[in-house]
């Protein structure tokens, strides 16, 4: 996933998408966004949905600390990043905050980590879910109408290219979810060639800004500043309090993963819907670098939390 994100926007540099082409990709980046979405539907079984639910305590703490606390703390550094850089990448920083965690590899480093493996995957899943109908919603609430605005005609996109997708992989999961567990290989290359499109689509439009002519080196050192405390306040925040509510172990190692990771996975797609090309690549910014360094971090982290033998 790294080497295809950092394809992408090392395509996106060398030869972006501009003029006339620009509808067509994004036509292209809408379509691949949709199928995403609709194998997401397909892969995730109902039973696991349904059983993840009645983790009611998980759930709800993990949607407070994903909407509630990481949101906060994105428009914190939105605020403090106002006059160091751009306002759209300021503004990047509250869209990271208010984004759902990952699915596969918080799922993946809580299993590594010895944590609760079934919570994992299902409180991960219903937070992207959730991130259909809240982030939208709360980044424009949080950004206000001066700098977001999030009118019907951006709920009718997410709800057709995200939610109707997933909830139709949810009603054919009966007929095709054979497939997909027959060709996993296959379905999460299309899975990440679907994410990186949509990278590439978004970030085409910052080049085409000449984004790097925008951001003035204060600005660069706010970026890596920024994501550095997020990833702290992301991570030491998520095990601190999972302790303070005292989760078992296992939980509280699902809570950590779940809950400190964001999700490129709609994070790039949403992007493209919410925001024009131009804005887009420039937006995504802060949850590329994030996304990047935290499955670089996550590793050690699994590993030190792993109990012995």
């Amino acid at each position: 996933m790294v080497r295809l994100l950092a394809l992408a926007i090392g395509l996106a540099l060398v030869l972006p998408v501009h003029g006339a082409a620009r509808d067509l990709a994004q036509f292209v980046a809408n379509a691949a966004v949709f199928l995403l979405f609709f194998l997401n539907g397909l892969r995730l079984p109902r039973h696991e949905v349904r059983a993840g639910i009645g983790n009611h305590r998980l759930l709800w703490l993990l949607t407070g600390w994903v909407f509630g606390a990481m949101g906060l703390a994105g428009w914190l550094l939105w605020q403090g990043g106002q006059g160091w850089m751009p306002p759209l990448l300021a503004l990047g920083f509250l869209y990271l905050g208010c984004l759902p965690s990952t699915v596969q590899s918080a799922t993946a480093y809580s299993s590594l980590a010895g944590g609760n493996v079934a919570s994992s995957v299902v409180a991960a899943a219903l937070l992207n879910i959730l991130g259909v109908f809240l982030t939208a919603p709360l980044f424009s609430l949080l950004a206000g109408s001066g700098a977001a605005d999030f009118h019907a005609e951006g709920l009718v996109k997410v709800v057709t290219i995200l939610l109707i997708p997933f909830l139709l992989g949810q009603a054919l999961q009966g007929r095709l979810g054979g497939w997909v567990a027959g060709h996993r290989q296959l379905v999460t290359r299309m899975d990440r060639t679907s994410i990186a499109i949509a990278v590439y689509v978004a970030f085409s439009g910052a080049v085409e800004q000449r984004f790097w002519q925008l951001i003035e080196p204060p600005g660069w050192v706010w970026l890596a500043g920024g994501t550095a405390v997020f990833l702290v306040f992301g991570h030491l925040g998520a095990w601190l309090v999972g302790g303070s509510i005292r989760l078992d172990r296992p939980n509280r190692i699902s809570f950590l993963f779940a809950g400190a990771q964001k999700s490129v996975a709609m994070g790039a797609p949403l992007a493209t819907v919410l925001f024009p090309p131009a804005a887009a690549g420039i937006v995504l910014l802060p949850i590329l670098l994030y996304h990047l360094v935290q499955l670089v971090i996550a590793a050690p982290i699994a590993a030190r939390l792993n109990p012995p033998g």
